[in-house]
């Protein structure tokens, strides 16, 4: 094995908040080309148009599984407790 196909791969949950002030949550590898594909329009569905869209926050997950579930969590969260999780 090469060095590279041993690296381990990191998973994020990150919230941006698009351009009219709403806030979207999502997970990725790779947090700086996932907020580029955002603000060219090709990201999720729901930030098409709401661009440009800044990434407010993120958090490094162990796997693709607990990012996943992470995500879940926050999205189901009020948008006064993502605002106080953004905070900190």
């Amino acid at each position: 094995m090469d060095a590279e196909s041993t690296k381990s791969t990191r998973n994020y949950v990150y919230i941006v908040q698009c351009a009219d002030g709403n806030l979207y949550t999502g997970w990725t590898t790779d947090l700086e080309n996932r907020i580029a594909a955002h603000n060219a329009g090709t990201g999720a569905k729901y930030t098409r148009g709401r661009g440009p869209v800044d990434l407010v926050y993120f958090e490094e997950c162990l796997d693709m599984s607990q990012a996943l579930k992470r995500e879940h969590a926050i999205k189901k969260l009020p948008r006064n407790k993502k605002l106080k999780l953004m905070k900190r």
